[in-house]
This record gives C-alpha cells, sequence and structure tokens, in this order.
C-alpha cells in the first residue's frame, strides 16, 4: 500500500506543457518547418481511414473505391474545416468588427492552427458525394461506414491542440491541470503564471474515443443502415461539444438566443443534435422498399445480381450444360446443349456398360417454354427395355 501511495505522490500534479512543437526539415533554400499540430491531423486521418476501411471492404464495395472517395473528402473536408473557423473566430483575419485590421494572410495557414469540424463535416461530405458518385456507391453508405473513423480521427486530431496550446478551458485546481507557457500568446493576460486550465483538449479526445466503441456496439447489434449510424455519431459528439465547448475560454463569437448568450460553437451544437434527431427518427419510421446494398442503381455488379432475387445458379464449375442465362433472375439449362448431349450418349452401343464402364443415364431435356419433356428410350418415357441392372451413376454427376 505505501509503494503505491508514493509512486501517486510521483505523478504530477498537472499536465505539462509540450517543450516541442515540431521540427524543421533543412533544404537548400532554407527549412521546412514540420509543426506537430499538421502531424496529429495527419494521424488523425490516418487512423480514421484505417478504421473505415475495415468497414468498408466488410460491406463488399469496390476495390479501391475508399481511396477514390477520400481523394476528394480529404481536400474538401480540410478547407471546409478551416473557412468554419474562420467564420466563427474573424478577429484575427479580418479584425475586431471587420475593421479592415486584420491579417488575411493567416487564412491559408492552417499549420497555426483553426479547423471547424462543422465546417469540415460539411464540406466533406460534398466531396464524398462526388466520390461516392465516381465510385457508383451510395453516399449513406459511405457515412454509416465512416462514421466510427471520423470520430477517432477527431480524438487524435485534438491532441494537435495541445502542441499548440490553445483552446483549452478555465482556471481549475484538479491534479490534471494544463498547464500553458506564461509567454505563450494564448495565456489570458492578468493571470498568475502557474494558473493550471481545464484540458478540454483530453475531455474531448477521451469523449470521442468512448463514442468509437459505443457507435461500433451499436452497429454490431442494431447494423444500422441508411445513413442512421451518422446521424447517432453526430448526436453523440454534440452531445459532447457542448459541455466541453461551454469550458473554453478562448476568443469565439458570442450569439444571444433566447435571452442567452453563448459561444457560436455551443447554439451550432445544439442546432446540429435537434437536427440529427429528427433525421434519425424520421429514417427508423420510413418502411425499407428494397434490399440494403451500398451500390448505386445501375452499378451493381453481374455476378450480386441473382442474390438479391434469392436465386443461385444450380451445380458446379464442372457442369458445363448450365448457362446463366438472366431470366427473371433464374437460371436455365441450355437446350442445345443438353440434346446434343443426350443424342451423342444415347447412340453409344448398349455393350459399352460393361466392367469400368457406367451405363450415363439420359438426361431429359429442358425447354424453356414448354418445360422439361422426356427422351425417348428414357426411364421416364416408359422404355420397358432399359434396366438400371444396379450400374453406376455418370460420374460426372447428375446434370
Amino acid at each position: 500500500m505505501q509503494t503505491v501511495l508514493h509512486a501517486a505522490a510521483m505523478l504530477p500534479a498537472s499536465i505539462p506543457s509540450p517543450d516541442w512543437s515540431g521540427f524543421d526539415i533543412p533544404l537548400p533554400w532554407g527549412s521546412l518547418r514540420i509543426h506537430a499540430y499538421a502531424l496529429c491531423i495527419l494521424a488523425g486521418i490516418v487512423v480514421g481511414l484505417w478504421l473505415t476501411s475495415v468497414r468498408w471492404n466488410k460491406r463488399g464495395t469496390p476495390e479501391g473505391s475508399l481511396w477514390d472517395i477520400a481523394i476528394w473528402a480529404i481536400p474538401f473536408g480540410i478547407i471546409g474545416g478551416r473557412l468554419y473557423h474562420v467564420f466563427s473566430s474573424p478577429d484575427a483575419y479580418f479584425g475586431p468588427g471587420f475593421d479592415g485590421s486584420g491579417d488575411l494572410s493567416l487564412i491559408p495557414q492552417i499549420q497555426r492552427g483553426g479547423l471547424g469540424i462543422w465546417g469540415a463535416v460539411l464540406l466533406g461530405a460534398v466531396g464524398a458525394w462526388i466520390g461516392c458518385r465516381r465510385a457508383g456507391v451510395k453516399l449513406t453508405a459511405f457515412l454509416d461506414a465512416a462514421a466510427p473513423g471520423l470520430l477517432l480521427a477527431q480524438a487524435v486530431g485534438r491532441w494537435g491542440n495541445y502542441f499548440n496550446q490553445e483552446l483549452f478551458g478555465g482556471p481549475t485546481t484538479l491534479p490534471w491541470g494544463l498547464q500553458i507557457d506564461a509567454d505563450n500568446a494564448n495565456f489570458p493576460a492578468g493571470m498568475p503564471a502557474d494558473t493550471l486550465f481545464h484540458p478540454t483538449f483530453l475531455y474531448e479526445s477521451l469523449w470521442n474515443i468512448a463514442g468509437v466503441v459505443i457507435l461500433l456496439a451499436l452497429d454490431r447489434k442494431f447494423n444500422f443502415r441508411r445513413g442512421r449510424l451518422f446521424w447517432i455519431y453526430a448526436m453523440y459528439y454534440t452531445l459532447g461539444r457542448v459541455w466541453i465547448e461551454a469550458m473554453r475560454i478562448d476568443d469565439a463569437e458570442q450569439i444571444s438566443l433566447f435571452g442567452i448568450t453563448t459561444r457560436l460553437n455551443v447554439w451550432t451544437s445544439i442546432v446540429v443534435f435537434l437536427a440529427a434527431l429528427i433525421v434519425f427518427v424520421v429514417l427508423g419510421l420510413r418502411k425499407r422498399d428494397e434490399p440494403d446494398s451500398p451500390y448505386l442503381a445501375g452499378h451493381i455488379p453481374a455476378e450480386k445480381d441473382g442474390d438479391t432475387d434469392g436465386e443461385t445458379a444450380a451445380g458446379n464449375g464442372d457442369d458445363a450444360e448450365l448457362a446463366a442465362v438472366p431470366s427473371h433472375g433464374k437460371s436455365i439449362r441450355h437446350s442445345d446443349k443438353s440434346v446434343s448431349d443426350s443424342e451423342s450418349r444415347g447412340n453409344l452401343p448398349d455393350n459399352q456398360s460393361g466392367p469400368g464402364h457406367t451405363s450415363a443415364p439420359t438426361e431429359a431435356v429442358t425447354d424453356s417454354s414448354a418445360g422439361t419433356k422426356p427422351v425417348k428410350g428414357s426411364p421416364a418415357a416408359g422404355n420397358p427395355d432399359h434396366q438400371d441392372s444396379g450400374s453406376a451413376p455418370d460420374t460426372d454427376g447428375t446434370k
């Protein structure tokens, strides 16, 4: 017990501020700065794509289609996230009250931080829609597959705020309080240098990781389709974002509604939560008119057409007499091939049935319009001279 208490006493009473925020790559004309914030965003994209790829492939989607979608969704998402941040925190770019005292050159500098999730999801969905159309798959199917991966990407990407020492909460005396360098531009003016702050980046990261587990468990149990899992993601994330966002003390647009003044992102989260709840309920009430498929109409692979009608071709790979001719979702037998095969067997001498030989039973000819007709000389035709004599069946199997 004393060992445990001693180890607990050795633990830091706060989360230290990072002493590393990136590294430089030397170049002939200078150096290229690689920011830790950008690395966290990239790491989030990688793990999110990994989880999405696993789920996407399980749905029997076209090989490589995920990358066809991602190549559109990721750039659109980054641009959308940046535009939303600029819109929701415009002072640095346009000046207070849009007085022109801001610095417009800061807008494309995403390595400094500032990506709004709502803009990233909205414009990223537009890019995903373009990619889905080109790949011949449904956007709703992709959103369902990507929802847990998107939440995982956010959980990892949030650590970029830690390295940038930004977007923290109010002062706290909790043992997991976050240290911020007193000379950092984001340190609140007028506060003591040893003030600790709520690590809202950590709260959101843990909230998102728990959400990944919840989404995977719900999908495993209920098998949500038609975009419903994505709307659960939207409800879950916004539910946590409301209380986490309310803790933050960084500059943000303040909006007054119903006599309450709070941050724009808080109101956005509430609106998105209510909209997601309504869409989720409406989709649940709608009856499924067709079997679920990730493919757009007209893009279902040929080998999947028979599966949708519950029909499969009979026989095996050695049965050359069956041809999978589409006829109301069923496989039919090639009449010409059957007749040719039956006639060739009927012309064999009777004395072929001896040791080492087997009597080949004459097959019935299948006619697509008249049904099954017995061939003359077969047992079905009532030929009393035909005897099985205990002979073994044709080694190719019954066809």
